[in-house]
């Protein structure tokens, strides 16, 4: 019976290299015969899998055939014997020959050392500076124009005196006696499929291979250190409430002259005695008379900017649903048209009525 390589990967038939990789991975890990619970059988039968799909050769003969290799299994007979040629090992015949491409062997190895903690060695790649985030608090009014803001906070800073490297170049470098300036360890491992070597980061020399001959007390060698720090920033006109700005270059210095981080400043925007805020639109409550309207009287409403504008009462207009007046609100951010400010109108009568008063409204009631 064929087997379903894609089914025993766990992926699908439009699955990508990336994915069949990753699968092959998760599973060997599960299964290895060296670690609790593995299974041989299943991680012979994964290995077969992947040494199919992650060939494009093999993988296109098994979608058009049902087989890519003259016999079936890839772990055949005639391969490498894990235990030697002796008695009493795991008995798992591993063909070094069916690996047509040394990639897929290394995934194989790489995918095994993983499980064990092992990595490729990398030299030590010095922090970069965090992101910093800060807020300030700012009045609509100071939105509406834009402003500038002076913002002071404790940051970690470049440390002048060794100008952030954390040591003196002029004094020189040693080279390291522990790893002999090679900046990594070697060590060896028994395993499974034999002895094999892998390395780490030299930890007295942070896998430079060097160590610099005087280091700065300053900063502890890191090279920044603790100070308060003073940033100016722009505030475009329009800002809205809870919007970041970024600025680079501005957040903690990193270390040993490692990239500096950026801040990112969270603009609040203080509630307003007269206006509530809708994305670029203003709205604003009017107290209104029942007798200015009826008279056709103008209505003063001020402006964000600082100023009043008169407005009417347009005829047949509901006083329950908001006036607009256009281009009175907030600037849109980017461009130069503004949003408008919504009147909502309160209706106000009067406490008592005359009967002065009262016959001159039956008079207009009979009109209308």
């Amino acid at each position: 019976m064929k087997k379903d390589y894609y089914e025993i990967l766990g992926i699908t038939k439009s699955a990508s290299e990336e994915e069949i990789k990753k699968a092959y991975r998760k599973l060997a890990h599960q299964y290895h015969p060296d670690k609790a619970g593995g299974n041989e059988a299943k991680f012979k039968e994964i290995n077969e899998a992947y040494q199919i799909l992650s060939s494009k050769e093999k993988r296109q003969q098994y979608d058009q055939f049902g087989q890519a290799f003259d016999g079936g299994s890839p772990f055949g007979a005639g391969g490498f014997d894990f235990n030697g040629g002796q008695p009493g090992g795991f008995g798992f015949n591993f063909d070094a020959s069916q690996f047509s491409d040394g990639g897929n062997l290394n995934d194989i190895f790489e995918a095994f050392f993983e499980g064990f903690g092992g990595a490729t060695r990398q030299r030590k790649t010095y922090h970069r500076g965090a992101d910093v985030e800060a807020v300030k608090e700012i009045t609509l009014e100071e939105a509406f124009r834009g402003t500038t803001i002076n913002l002071a906070f404790e940051n970690l800073t470049s440390c002048k005196t060794c100008e952030g490297l954390g040591h003196f170049p002029k004094e020189g470098l040693t080279t390291c006696a522990t790893c002999n300036g090679k900046g990594e360890i070697r060590e060896m491992r028994q395993s499974f499929f034999g002895q094999f070597s892998s390395v780490r980061a030299c930890g007295k020399c942070q896998g430079q291979g060097q160590i610099p001959n005087k280091l700065c007390k300053e900063c502890s060698a890191t090279g920044r250190v603790k100070a308060r720090k003073e940033v100016k920033v722009e505030i475009a006109p329009g800002i809205a409430d809870g919007q970041l700005i970024k600025i680079s270059g501005a957040g903690q210095a990193g270390e040993r002259g490692a990239g500096v981080g950026d801040l990112y400043l969270r603009v609040k925007i203080k509630p307003h005695h007269l206006f509530r805020r809708e994305s670029d639109h203003l709205v604003i409550q009017k107290e209104l008379l029942i007798v200015d309207v009826l008279l056709g009287k103008k209505i003063e409403i001020p402006t964000i900017a600082g100023g009043k504008i008169n407005i009417d009462i347009p005829e047949h207009f509901n006083l329950r649903e908001r006036l607009r007046i256009a281009g009175e609100g907030m600037p849109r951010l980017g461009g130069f048209r503004r949003g408008d400010v919504y009147v909502e109108f309160q209706i106000k009568t009067p406490k008592k009525v005359s009967g002065k008063a009262k016959k001159i409204l039956e008079d207009l009631e009979r009109e209308l």
